[in-house]
């Protein structure tokens, strides 16, 4: 062992940190995803992957077979394995200088459960959650709960809650609707189902889409100037939160010794640099370490934070744009992106959910892709609608047909085109099979003229189609359907799914 010269105190702690960072690293060390308990994807190779001392070998051993790699300069190491049926519990050991042995590995089918708050609300504030609980024994799905991260580059690690088997103990605090959607999938195709959530309340699209793919379109541009303006303002409006703040626990405090009650909301911090608004930082901190992950798909429920009048225009291109930026980060080609088009709320005025509805409902050019309506799900006074349990059927019957090829009908209505027909609108509908009214006349219809001054509608079914017109508009150009913050349509299919909100113009 190199002797350390006591008198150069400095010189002696750099040597012996340097010593402590070199042991630290010799071993060989595995991302949080790569742990007991995981599901890893059916019929496409097995990727682990870690840190090591540079140079140093590393095996790993799965179901019979080894592969061996050397990490290289910055002790990173990656191996692949050949792909297999799914199956399991199996063992796998990746030896270095040390061994991690891992246990109760199942292969069958991954999915990501990706967005804001209607993601993230946990089986326990969802619909029955009792019921639910106690019904959550399913030792073939598999649960990995993501942290908060944000990040100015990529991260390579997803910190989060250890993979976990579903059950009363670890699905309280999971994403209902990801639960809901791995416990159906998992019954469906009798295979492993393992669900990874990353999803955080509150927060934009352009957070969870690179800061490369932002800065890649022109037509994005707009997004970026709005977040510089937001920077701009960000000192004068937090200096004016901390005034409020001041007043706020003032008029508090005298309430309270007053004995009177007080319910003032506290004042909102504003959006800073630091949190997750900024564009490109949930990806970094999120979505980019889990992607060297396998995956089947990705469901995805998010774009409330998107819907004030001014940022409600732009949600259509970055939606799209985000979903090609995470197919090209998993590099997995077009893996299915099923994803649910935003509930009815009874939002205030300055907020267009009708805008940004009717860009999930375009997203649909992009290959494949589907999309779950949940229209009639929503709650007038509550952004977060209880009916997780329906969001996540609907998805696994889009899963099924999308991703596994099931002769199934997976969507709602979905507007196709419409033509004028004796002073009315003829519309037409894909996913359109016996279509129906449900509670009364057929409702949440409108036509506009020219002059694009909509008026309500009278509507029927005629056979496949909906007639649509009024005595307001005599010559009809454009029809639309539940366009409102909270609308009241009824119109369903056979299959008891609801039709989607649009607008031909």
């Amino acid at each position: 062992m190199a002797r350390i010269d006591s008198r150069k105190p400095a010189r002696a702690l750099a040597l012996m940190i340097f010593a402590g960072g070199l042991f630290t690293q010799a071993a060989v060390k595995l991302p949080t995803l790569v742990a007991s308990h995981m599901v890893v994807q059916r019929d496409v190779p097995v990727h682990v992957w870690g840190k090591a001392e540079a140079g140093e070998t590393v095996s790993v051993n799965f179901r019979g077979e080894t592969g061996t790699t050397v990490a290289d300069d910055l002790g990173q190491f990656h191996v692949y394995l050949a792909p297999g049926p799914a199956g399991g519990p199996f063992q796998m050991r990746v030896k270095g200088t040390n061994e991690i042995v891992l246990e109760d590995i199942l292969v069958g089918d991954v999915w990501v459960a990706a967005g804001q708050s209607n993601m993230e609300w946990p089986v326990r504030w969802a619909g029955a959650p009792e019921a639910e609980m106690a019904g959550s024994r399913h030792p073939r799905v598999r649960l990995f709960r993501a942290m908060h991260r944000v990040s100015e580059y990529a991260f390579e690690d997803l910190y989060g809650k250890p993979w976990a088997e579903c059950g009363p103990e670890t699905v309280a605090d999971f994403s209902a609707v990801g639960y809901h959607f791995g416990r159906n999938l998992q019954q469906k195709l009798d295979v492993p189902v393992g669900v990874i959530q990353i999803a955080w309340g509150g927060t934009p699209i352009e957070s969870w889409t690179s800061f490369g793919a932002l800065t890649s379109d022109a037509a994005l541009m707009p997004v970026m100037a709005e977040w510089a303006a937001m920077m701009r303002a960000y000192p004068e409006a937090l200096l004016r939160y901390h005034q409020e703040a001041k007043r706020w626990e003032a008029a508090s405090a005298r309430a309270k010794a007053a004995g009177r009650a007080f319910r003032e909301p506290a004042p909102a911090r504003p959006v800073g640099p630091e949190g997750p608004w900024k564009p490109g930082v949930i990806f970094n901190g999120m979505v980019a370490p889990a992607a060297q992950y396998p995956i089947r798909g990705v469901i995805w429920y998010q774009g409330e934070s998107n819907t004030a009048v001014e940022r409600a225009p732009y949600y259509g291109p970055l939606f799209q744009t985000m979903i090609e930026d995470w197919r090209r980060a998993w590099g997995l080609g077009r893996f299915p992106f099923l994803y649910v088009q935003l509930a009815a709320f009874g939002a205030d005025a300055e907020s267009d959910w009708p805008a940004v509805r009717e860009a999930q409902r375009k997203a649909l050019a992009v290959a494949n892709t589907a999309m779950v309506a949940a229209i009639d799900l929503g709650e007038r006074d509550n952004i977060h609608p209880k009916n997780k349990r329906e969001v996540g059927r609907r998805l696994a019957l889009a899963a099924g047909a999308i991703a596994y090829g099931e002769s199934v009908e997976y969507s709602g209505p979905l507007f196709r085109r419409a033509a004028q027909e004796h002073g009315a609108l003829r519309v037409w509908f894909d996913h359109g099979g016996g279509l129906a009214a449900r509670n009364g006349e057929l409702r949440g219809f409108e036509v506009a003229g020219k002059d694009r001054i909509w008026s309500a509608g009278s509507a029927r079914i005629d056979g496949a189609t909906v007639l649509v017109s009024s005595p307001a508009v005599p010559r009809p150009l454009y029809v639309r359907y539940c366009w409102a913050n909270f609308p009241e349509g009824n119109l369903y299919n056979a299959e008891g799914l609801p039709a989607a909100p649009f607008r031909s113009e």
